[in-house]
Formats: structure tokens, sequence, C-alpha cells
């Protein structure tokens, strides 16, 4: 079976977007989860292993229930443990999976399964099976919750079907309800849709094949019924919202010209939209040399008419899934949708509502692919609850993953509304009562803690462990201890970085890699099975959430909470970027792992644990630190104190096109240590011939620079500012800035531009930096 992605033309490659192949189906299970299954017979099933080492339990069942592995030729020989932890009630998704059990005939334990993938299986690896006869399957990616200190995360499994018998009227499946569903409609390409809902009742739009427009309009049904029409008004939202469109979170509402909120964003797996143009028109297609073309403004017109609606020439709706942008020309333009198969949008209303929803029939350009297709709506009861949620993919052509909420957000969510979505969790702004300000110097005076649960974690084991890590990291990994932690940077071959990284050494072959990215993980697989490697790299962001405990005052804090064995640094002995293993409380507490390590410049620790044990480290480290005046803190404070820190940040300090010499950790590159890393060669011609470098600036007055600004000598351009701050300590405005080399040395007057660069300047000078304590005493204190 070839699982594929969709060709889109010549030499074009469309990884986001997956073949649709008639029959096939797709399913993920996540670490620790499982799928259940149908299987007629002839269906073809492959299960792939993708990131190696990971044990796959099958339950195996004929449709009245009895064990039948034999379907499947399989032989049921070992014990169900996994299976059986999960129809306890155990684990993610643990009561829908054994509801989907129950609804086909399956009741009760399942004493035996299947084993696949049991000794040292490898990333990729794909087991193929075919049914013999109907049956229902229980797929498991195995494993129990991980242990701070252990590396065995559960991970993921890919599970593909083929169906033997597809229906000629087949169409591609639309995901799974959210829930009981009160109505729903498919809306073909060239038609629109009217529809009533209640206020709480859920509208969920979806893209059934993928990059499909979907324009919706909805107005305040009471008010229609008085003879008053009040819809959607972008440019109202717009306003309000200050943002393009709405999203989930604080800013999710589309409102109407009075101001009155109608319909509230809860999820959206696409993040591109459109709220400026016009739906499609009559007078569209008549400029371009279609004449009589189908157009959503006029199916509109049809569809809405029934309510009294006024007949319009041009809707103003919000455009789902359109792909549009202003460019710096100021020419509205518009490209192929980010949406992919079973993408959508949920809103809720929050009046009555009479809506309307398109599927675009436009053909004539980008708007649709080329290729208009099919939008479905549902409708879902108001009794039902569902999570705010975006979609992070970690590459396109990576399952959606919903926003997550950390194993900590049951405290920090009693103490602030402020999140804003991070790498595909929520994470906490600012502290009600609190605010930036006064978190930042409870960091700088006394003690803070911070949720930096979505920092990706990586176990890296194996024989070779260590030669990956030489090959990956530009530190000399072989220089690094047991209980050692070292910052590095991670390149491509042209020098440019992947990303910037801790890694922690727990055993001989034994390491954990802490980044900022998913792809580090994919990167890392990648580069050991081109080597031919032996040598694991498992996911564990799952298994390890982590709060940092940061501030003169935080080793006193600790000191009352973790307890380490006789043979571990205690954690007054625990020195700058090492580790140990510890336990909340004394010897019988839940394990931790607490390094010396930080993003604030002060003294501080990072505590990682189970999700699990979570609240009661964060009661246990609240609770020791009262006395001390500990406060929590978001990430608006953090960023505060890394700028001042000159500590970097993906995006802003550095992309994959900077080296880090360019992003100012030009310290972590061991050109004499280690002469194995990729980019090595390349970065060896950076550093001789250089032409950006990262410095610090300080502005005069009190207007800030921002991010992005433009810095000049004169009318020329010589760099831009990558982060600015106003420090409350320093009492200052300062920024970090990549300059030309030329510029760059410390007490060169250069001007940092506003507006348009030219109309307006700040004067700056070139200053060393960090900014506060630049001889890292606090941090290291």
């Amino acid at each position: 079976m070839l699982l594929t992605s969709r060709i889109g033309g010549r030499g074009v490659r469309e990884p986001g977007l997956p073949a649709i192949v008639p029959g096939l189906e797709r399913y993920r299970v996540k670490g620790g989860g499982a799928v259940v299954v149908a299987l007629a017979p002839g269906d073809e099933i492959a299960i792939t292993d993708r990131e190696g080492r990971q044990a796959c339990e099958i339950g195996v069942f004929s449709p009245d229930g009895r064990e039948d592995a034999g379907a499947l030729g399989l032989v049921a020989k070992g014990k169900a443990e996994g299976i059986s932890r999960l129809l306890r009630g155990e684990g993610e998704r643990a009561e829908a999976i054994a509801a989907a059990l129950r609804r086909r005939g399956v009741a009760g334990n399942v004493e035996k399964a299947a084993i696949l993938f049991e000794h040292d299986s490898r990333p990729g690896e794909t087991v193929r099976l075919k049914a013999e006869r109907a049956a229902i399957c229980i797929i498991h990616a195995a494993g129990g919750p991980m242990a701070a200190d252990a590396q065995d995360p559960p991970t993921e499994l890919g599970v593909a079907i083929q169906r033997a018998a597809v229906a000629s009227d087949w169409r591609p499946p639309l995901p799974d309800p959210l829930a009981d569903i009160k109505n729903e409609a498919r809306i073909p390409p060239g038609t629109a849709f009217a529809y009533e809902v209640k206020a709480g009742e859920y509208i969920q739009i979806i893209d059934v094949e993928g990059r499909q427009c979907s324009d919706f309009v909805a107005f305040d049904a009471r008010k229609l019924q008085a003879g008053i029409e009040r819809g959607l008004d972008q440019t109202t939202t717009r306003t309000l919202m200050a943002a393009a469109y709405p999203a989930p979170g604080l800013y999710s509402k589309f409102l109407d010209r009075d101001m009155q909120p109608l319909v509230e964003v809860v999820r959206d797996t696409v993040g591109r939209h459109d709220s400026f143009a016009l739906a499609c028109t009559a007078k569209y297609y008549d400029d371009l040399g279609y004449p009589g073309h189908v157009n959503c403004s006029e199916n509109f017109n049809k569809a809405v008419a029934p309510y009294g609606v006024e007949q319009r020439k041009g809707w103003p709706a919000i455009n789902f899934f359109y792909n549009t942008g202003i460019n710096a020309q100021n020419v509205l333009y518009l490209d192929e949708p980010w949406s992919r198969p079973g993408d959508y949008v949920l809103v809720r209303a929050l009046t009555d509502l009479v809506c309307a929803s398109s599927s675009c029939p436009d053909d004539i350009d980008a708007a649709n692919a080329w290729n208009p297709t099919d939008i479905h709506v549902r409708v879902y009861p108001a009794r039902n609850s569902f999570s705010k949620a975006m979609a992070f993919r970690m590459a396109p052509d990576a399952e959606p993953e919903l926003t997550r909420e950390t194993a900590f957000h049951k405290r920090t969510s009693a103490l602030t509304r402020a999140f804003t979505e991070y790498r595909g969790f929520w994470l906490p702004q600012r502290y009600n009562n609190h605010g930036a300000v006064d978190e930042y110097y409870a960091c700088r005076e006394r003690a803070v803690v911070t949720d930096l649960s979505p920092l990706r974690k990586f176990e890296v084991v194996g024989p070779d462990s260590e030669t990956l890590l030489q090959r990956a990291c530009t530190r000399n990994i072989r220089r690094l201890a047991v209980g050692q932690v070292v910052y590095t940077a991670m390149c491509y071959e042209h020098g440019g970085m992947v990303d910037d990284a801790t890694v922690f050494r727990l055993g001989k072959d034994n390491f954990r890699l802490i980044g900022g990215d998913e792809h580090d993980g994919r990167w890392l697989r990648e580069l050991a099975e081109k080597d031919g490697l032996k040598v694991w790299v498992k996911s564990s962001t799952d298994q390890l959430h982590n709060i940092a405990v940061q501030g003169p005052r935080s080793r006193d804090i600790l000191k009352e909470v973790l307890w380490t064995a006789p043979a571990s640094p205690t954690l007054a002995e625990l020195a700058w970027f090492h580790f140990a293993v510890a336990r909340l409380g004394d010897f019988n507490g839940a394990p931790l792992v607490v390094s010396r390590t930080g993003y604030t410049g002060e003294l501080g620790y990072e505590l990682f644990c189970h999700p699990k044990d979570a609240l009661a480290v964060w009661d246990a480290v609240m609770a020791a630190g009262k006395p001390h005046g500990i406060v929590p803190m978001g990430l608006e404070a953090l960023d505060m104190l890394r700028i001042e820190a000159g500590l970097i940040f993906f995006g802003t300090e550095f992309t994959d096109k900077t080296d880090p010499f360019e992003a100012g950790i030009g310290f972590t590159v061991a050109l004499k240590g280690n002469e194995e890393f990729i980019g090595r060669e390349a970065l060896i011609r950076r550093k001789e011939h250089p032409r950006e470098t990262l410095v610090g600036l300080e502005l005069e007055g009190a207007e800030a620079a921002a991010h992005g600004n433009c810095v000049h000598v004169g009318r020329a351009q010589v760099g831009v500012v990558t982060s600015a701050m106003r420090s409350p300590i320093l009492k200052k405005n300062v920024a970090l800035a990549r300059l030309d080399v030329a510029h760059a040395a410390i007490g060169t007057a250069v001007e940092v531009g506003k507006i348009d660069g030219h109309q307006k300047r700040i004067a700056a000078k070139v200053a060393r930096f960090p900014f506060y304590d630049p001889e890292k005493a606090r941090v290291r204190g």
C-alpha cells in the first residue's frame, strides 16, 4: 500500500495535501492511546511504528464479540495489559475507546492481544495485514506513564486501511462528529444553504476535500422578525478584535454593526481566512470574461430571501478558508487555501441566528485550488462543551493536533484568563492582580514560577546516541558528563540553524534533548537513518511537563521541596548547567528531574515531572514559596527578562537562514572540539567572512523599538531590530538587533527607523549585551 501526497503538477510537491484514494482511511494512534476499526473481508491494514521501539497491542474480535486474532492471520499470545488499562479508564480517551468497542458488540475485558514491534523496531517499520473475514480491531500504542528519570515514552503509531469494497458513489470520509449531531447538510460547489440555529448551539463548517472556500453570513433572528437586519460586520469585528479575523481564545467574536456579538470562534484547524473581500459576485466574473458564472452572492440572495433579508449585489461575508493577504504594495492578493481534507471551523451562536453557508464556485483562479468541491455543515446542541483550540502541525504532512492544556492548567487558569496559543498549548500571558512588570520585578527580586511545558523533549537512546548528537549539535557532546547539561545549536549543511536546544546526559548511551520545535525529533531521526546509526529518538513531550522556578530566592524555596539521593548532589550543591534526579518531599515522593537552567538571567531551576504529578509539584512550590513572595509569571514578563539577559528566541533572533554567530551564540560552536557536526564547513566559511552579527542597542528617550524596526546609518539600512523592551531596572530602552559587522562596534551611533523608516528616527548606540548582569554573576551564584 503506497501512501502519497497529492501531486500538484509538474515539479510541484504538496506534502500538506494527502492524496485522496477511494477507500483509503488514515488514523493516528497517540502513544498510550488506541483506535477501534471495523474490517470487512479483503480489507488491508498497514500499521507503522513512526519513531521505533513502540510495541503495538492488537485485539481482534468477530462481529459477535469473540476473540478472533486469526481473522488477521495473527496469534493472540500476549497479555493485553495496555488495552486492559484503557478499558479500566486509564489513559487518554479511555472512555471513548471503551464506548467504541461496546457499540460494535465487544464488551468486558480483553484478555489477550497480538503484539507487534516487540523488540528494537526501527522508525517507519510497517506491518501489513489482510482481513480474511469480518473483524473488529482495537489497535493500541502500548505503554504507561513515563517517570521523569526514565526514557521509555509511548509514541505514535500510524494506521492506514485500504477497503476492498469501494462504493461507486464513494466520497472522502468526514471527520468523526464532535458530539451527537442535531442536523447537518452537504453543500455542493456553486450552491448556498440557509439554516437556523439557537443561542448556544455550535456550527461546524468542514472542508471535505481540502482547499475549498466557504462564505458565511449570519443574522440576529429576533431582530429579523422585528424587521431589523443585523448581520456580521467585518469592519466592526476587525476593529474590536484588533485582528484581521477572530481566532479561538480571548479575541474570538464576530460582531454586528451595533457591536453586539453574534458568533464566537471555538475551534479553527486552519488559521487562514478572509474578512476583507466580498463573497464572489457576478461583476467579478463578468469583468474577467465569464458572464453568467454562478457566484456566492447571488446564491446567498436566493438562500436568505425567505427570511426577508435585503438582496445585495455583493455580500460582505466571512470567507472561511479563503487565503488572502495585503502585500507591501497595498494589493489584496489570493492564493490556494491552507485547508486540508477534513479541516473545519467550529463557531458557537451567541444569540438565535439565521445563517447561510456557501461552497464557492470559483474555478477561474486559485481561490479553490482551481477545483471547487463540497462543504459540509453540522449543527450540535447547546448542551455540549468543546475545548477552545487551534490546530498545530509539526510538519505539512502531519496530522493536526488541537491546542492542549498543560498539566498545570488547572492551577494557572484559576489565576488568569489571559492565555495565548504557544506551540500547540495554551500558556498564560500575564496573571490577574500582577501583570508583566510586577512579575518581572518578582523574578529579579524574589522568585517566580512559570509553565514551560510546550518545550519539546526527545529521548535519545542506543549505542550510537552520542555519535548522533555529536553530528547534530555544534557542541562537543563527547565531553558531556552524566548529570551535565549543555546549551547547543543545531545547524543545516548551509550553516543556518535548525534550533537551539539543551542536551542532558542521563547515562553512557542515554540523552535527553529539549528544544523549541517538534521538527527537532524528525530531523534527528532522518539524520540517524541517513548515517545508519543504531539509535532511537523518542518524543516524550506528553510525558514530561515542566515549570521554571527562577529568581534569587529560588534555591531557598526548592530546598524545602525536593529530596535527592545521597549519591546525587543536593539542591544547594547543584552547579549551573547540571541536573539531578529528585523526588517531591522525600524518597517516597513523585520522581522529578531538576536542572539548574533557565531563561531569565537569574539564579533558577527547571522541574520536569509526569503530568499526573504536576499539580502536586505546583502546589508544593507555591506553598514553600509563599513566605518568599513567589508569584506566577506569564510569557510577557518572561520575554522582558530574556531580552535583558541577551537570550535568543526562534523567529526573532534566528531562523533557518541565521547561523549561530549571527544569532549571538557563537560560543556554542566547538570548531576545534567537534569536527563531526552538520554544517561545520559552512560555519568555518561564515565565521571567516561574517556579514551580520547580533548586538545590543540602547535607545535615547522613552519610545521603545519593536521587532522588525529597521536600523540605519544615514539613509542606508544596516540592520534590523529583533527584540526590544523598556527595561524597568535599567530605566532605559534596549533592543537586540542584527547589524552589518561594519557598524557593530560598541559605541557606534545608529538610528532606529519608525513609520516608514525615514520619516521618524530614534537615536541609538551599539551597547554591550547582556544588558543585565553581563558577567552572569547572579545566574552562576
